[in-house]
């Protein structure tokens, strides 16, 4: 199963997601999202993120809409033992990038 990135390049954060996982050779499918054309906010899309915003990420059943997230995921992918790390990195960075207080576990 492959790792699905939609992504419009024309997106700061997807330029950010595209690039990571370029550098760091873990395979992905782009799958782009045109967001100057509303692709975003089709029905198709909104399957895949019903709040129809990019970056998305579908790794078989499990999705992720949040670049920061996005991104902690790909990482881990690249570098196993980082999810060893991951609640200091929840600690430091504890909120998502709405603003909203992460729930920690």
């Amino acid at each position: 199963m492959v790792l699905e990135l939609y992504l419009d390049l024309l997106s700061q954060p997807c330029r950010a997601i595209y690039i990571f996982a370029k550098k760091n050779g873990i395979p992905f499918q782009l799958r782009t999202v045109e967001l100057l054309k509303g692709q975003h906010l089709s029905d198709a899309f909104a399957q895949v993120n019903p709040l129809k915003k990019v970056p998305a990420m579908k790794d078989g059943d499990f999705t992720l809409t949040e670049s920061p997230w996005v991104l902690a995921a790909k990482f881990s992918k690249a570098v196993p033992s980082w999810l060893h790390g991951a609640r200091e990195w929840r600690q430091q960075w504890g909120r998502t990038s709405s603003g909203r207080p992460m729930r920690s576990s």
